[in-house]
């Protein structure tokens, strides 16, 4: 009897063991950047024929414009960030803040409609992507001081008088956690979430189920590295418990098709923002991150009569 219980407990062990190995693994290929080509600027997925529409236009936006560009880069606490600035002699600049794995070659295809409205552009490598300093990915838990940076160059340095973030994915939860924290600068006038959830958790696990993840992986011990290596709650913490103390405007643009971060996700987030200068707009196709390229027009016409609007 003893040896069967001391077999029950091994058997027990080793499972929980496993577990946090597996779960260990995934976190690592998620969110952390085990060498300089992952997340680097090449094409992510090129067997995706949407993603490389969308990555391929990027580019000729980049050559089309390659006059008005010079290099820049910050330091944010010890880590040295690299971006690209496009100078289009306006009085104000938008930062374009890419989803997880994406670098600023792929935020050149946000950029457009910002042009148009008479903006100053900065796409930038966040921290652990493309020439960026980093190995960790903090899904904004962190990434929002570096935003602190970005627009003190484009002030200070580059005399522009305002900033306004366009975050995709996770860069919207960038945004908001710089937007709504009490250091955030007045020159920063407001944002853009494309695609935002209210928690990664909620987003992760749509993408485990869609991707038909193997279900006996503990998702909570994915979460518990998060916590620990990340600094990120995704469980209890996530755009939806910041929104409420957000004073400044903000564009939601979402997917009623998005699978990620769902519609209900949207709406619960504009319902629960405290800005009095807020505006949900709907599109009906496209999957998570792909709203533009489904409806360009739309897309940028939504973004230039709000930033437009702005005082």
């Amino acid at each position: 009897m003893q040896i069967l219980i001391w077999i029950l407990v091994g058997l027990a062990a080793l499972s929980v063991i496993f577990e946090l190995l597996i779960a260990g693994v995934i976190y690592t290929v998620l969110l952390v950047r085990t060498s300089k080509k992952k997340w680097d600027r090449d094409v992510k997925l090129p067997d995706d024929e949407e993603y490389k529409e969308m990555y391929y236009e990027s580019l000729e936006w980049g050559k089309l414009y390659e006059d008005y560009k010079r290099e820049v880069e910050v330091k944010s606490g010890r880590f040295r960030l690299v971006g690209e600035y496009f100078d289009f002699g306006g009085e104000k600049a938008a930062i374009i803040i890419a989803g997880r794995t994406e670098s600023l070659k792929y935020s050149y295809y946000f950029a457009e409609p910002y042009r148009k409205a008479g903006y100053n552009i900065l796409v930038i490598d966040n921290r652990s992507h493309g020439y960026s300093d980093g190995v960790v990915c903090s899904l904004g838990y962190r990434e929002y001081k570096d935003m602190f940076a970005w627009s003190k160059l484009l002030v200070e340095d580059l005399c522009n008088k305002a900033v306004f973030l366009h975050g995709i994915c996770i860069g919207s939860s960038v945004a908001l956690f710089a937007l709504t924290n009490p250091e955030c600068p007045d020159y920063i006038e407001g944002m853009c979430a494309d695609g935002m959830y209210t928690r990664f958790a909620e987003s992760f696990k749509n993408h485990m189920d869609e991707d038909k993840h193997p279900k006996f992986v503990a998702k909570s011990l994915v979460y518990m590295y998060m916590r620990i290596f990340s600094h990120a709650n995704v469980v209890t913490d996530g755009p939806l418990w910041r929104v409420d103390k957000l004073k400044k405007p903000i564009l939601f643009i979402h997917s009623r098709k998005d699978t990620y971060s769902t519609p209900d996700q949207a709406q619960k987030l504009y319902d629960k923002c405290g800005s009095p200068d807020k505006k949900l707009v709907w599109f009906e196709k496209g999957a998570h991150s792909r709203v533009r390229v489904n409806a360009p027009q739309k897309y940028d016409d939504t973004i230039i009569s709000f930033v437009s609007n702005l005082k």
